[in-house]
Parts: structure tokens; C-alpha cells; sequence
């Protein structure tokens, strides 16, 4: 039995590591979210952090600002979605398909 548990243990430890290795390519990893047809363009890393910001210059020749302020918020929530996809995705090239994202996801935030 104690062999059994020692094995567990290793294993443990053994997806530890990938959750590891998986944080730290998905941090460097980054996506971009749009609206408005790719006239705001908000590009975040795989942490949640927002690096860059585009604005298509005839936006900002207009008085609405209310509707840039929606299309700001809608890129950014864009790529937040984005990059939940790609945690969920690389969760499930370690799990081998095995449906512990919700566990797992812990580990990055989710």
C-alpha cells in the first residue's frame, strides 16, 4: 500500500510541475481582443495584464465618447475570453482530455 501511495505522490508532483511549465508559457503567451470590426483592438498576456491598446484613428475624431468607451470594454472582454480559452485549452493537452479543468483552473486564476 505505502508503494501505491509513494506512486501517487510522484504523479502528484509530476503534474505539479506541468501546471508549473504551463503558467509560465501561457504568462508569455498573448491575444488580442476586438470590436467594432477590429477598430479597437486590446491585446492582454496570458496573466490578464493589458499590454497594448489600438485605437483606429477615425474614432477618435468623433464625439462619441460613450460608444468608444463600449467598444473599449468589449476588445478588453474580448481578449479576457480569449485568453480563458487558451487556459483551457493547454489544461486540456496535460490532462490528456481528462475533464479536470475546474480543478485545475485554479491554479491559473480561474
Amino acid at each position: 500500500m505505502i508503494p501505491d501511495f509513494m506512486k501517487l505522490i510522484q504523479q502528484f508532483q509530476k503534474i505539479q510541475g506541468e501546471i508549473k511549465k504551463a503558467q509560465e508559457e501561457i504568462s508569455r503567451e498573448k491575444v488580442t481582443g476586438s470590436s467594432g470590426g477590429g477598430m479597437v483592438e486590446v491585446t492582454l498576456t496570458g496573466n490578464f495584464e493589458v499590454v497594448d491598446v489600438r485605437i483606429e484613428e477615425s474614432l477618435l475624431k468623433g464625439k462619441d465618447i460613450q460608444m468608444l468607451s463600449d467598444l473599449i470594454l468589449a476588445a478588453t472582454n474580448d481578449g479576457i475570453k480569449k485568453v480563458k480559452e487558451l487556459i483551457k485549452e493547454r489544461v486540456r493537452n496535460f490532462t490528456g482530455g481528462l475533464n479536470l479543468s475546474g480543478e485545475i483552473s485554479q491554479f491559473f486564476g480561474l
